[in-house]
């Protein structure tokens, strides 16, 4: 990307909005109120404003490699708790996507230095579920399932917060674990229950 075309195609872009909405700017100056906090993956094929068709102040976004919800993460943690007690979303939303680098990483096995802790978080998710992905045969879809099971992994780290427990329990705040699909552009609900995993997880994590 020649990026002094970037500022090039930001005036084109400013003056398009305009056109339709001489407003649009001073609008968005006023504030944000998303309802839904997107987690995804730093992908740069994986945008989470084009693949679900959002404007602006529709999502509050948070990117890291493999769309990871890690306990001692600030960064993560940082913006579930605003996110959640300051903008009041009504829906969280982690979305991982079908041949993810990072889960394709934490596959194999070899050093990769700084990465190592991060991606250890992923090879954790591997050995709970290594039985089921042990009988799939075929690598990509071995390596897919793990990206499907690693979203699942990371709600229910959602679920283990103080501050998502609290604003489940009290507004009845939604988790949805969804998978974008890069070979066709979909998007796929993985649906899962929420309300089952909760109830076998509370025991061990429940804050109160």
């Amino acid at each position: 990307m020649d990026l002094k075309q970037a500022f090039e195609n930001n005036k084109n872009w400013i003056a398009a909005k305009k056109s339709v909405d001489s407003a649009y700017f001073s609008n968005l100056a006023k504030g944000q109120s998303p309802e839904v906090l997107y987690i995804g993956c730093s992908d740069s094929r994986a945008t989470a404003e084009e693949i679900m068709g959002a404007k602006p102040g529709e999502l509050f976004v948070h990117r890291n490699i493999a769309n990871m919800v890690i306990s001692v993460d600030l960064n993560v943690m940082s913006v579930i708790n605003y996110a959640i007690n300051q903008l009041k979303v009504k829906h969280v939303i982690v979305c991982g996507h079908y041949f993810c680098g990072g889960v394709k990483a934490a596959m194999q096995a070899q050093d990769l230095g700084i990465l190592n802790p991060w991606l250890r978080n992923i090879r954790d998710v591997y050995r709970i579920h290594r039985k089921e992905l042990g009988t799939i045969l075929e690598e990509n879809l071995r390596y897919n399932r793990l990206v499907e099971l690693n979203v699942q992994e990371q709600c229910i780290n959602l679920m283990k917060t103080a501050t998502v427990q609290t604003a489940l329990k009290e507004r009845g705040l939604q988790i949805h674990g969804w998978v974008f699909d890069i070979e066709t552009g979909k998007l796929i609900d993985l649906n899962l229950d929420f309300t089952a995993i909760l109830e076998d997880i509370k025991e061990i994590y429940n804050l109160g």
